[in-house]
């Protein structure tokens, strides 16, 4: 799987904007360089995975959403879930599915 680092710039300056926090107060939070932040947005610069852990902290996400553009919003717990299904066998998915009909008809 190869990374889109110009996209992944373009993620981490999205949710940023929609926090409306300048950079200089994203790179405070997040403990790197001064410029940094601009270098990864415009994708010249290739963030660490710790780098990536500090700038979702920092901006109130999931390294997810900055990585394949998917994050954790309230009413969207589900898709962490959903996760586990992707790599299932079929008989897996099946059995799956009669499990979470019968828990969706369980009074917890």
């Amino acid at each position: 799987m190869n990374l889109d680092y110009k996209e992944i710039g373009r993620r981490i300056a999205k949710r940023r904007k929609q926090l409306n926090l300048k950079q200089s107060t994203v790179e405070e939070r997040a403990d790197i360089g001064y410029k940094y932040l601009s270098s990864i947005e415009c994708g010249i610069s290739i963030p660490s995975t710790e780098v990536i852990m500090r700038l979702a902290i920092a901006l109130d996400t999931t390294p997810d959403e900055f990585l394949v553009g998917a994050s954790r919003q309230e009413g969207e717990e589900w898709k962490s879930a959903a996760q586990y299904l992707r790599g299932m066998s079929g008989k897996k998915l099946e059995l799956a599915e009669n499990f979470l009909q019968w828990l969706s008809e369980q009074d917890i």
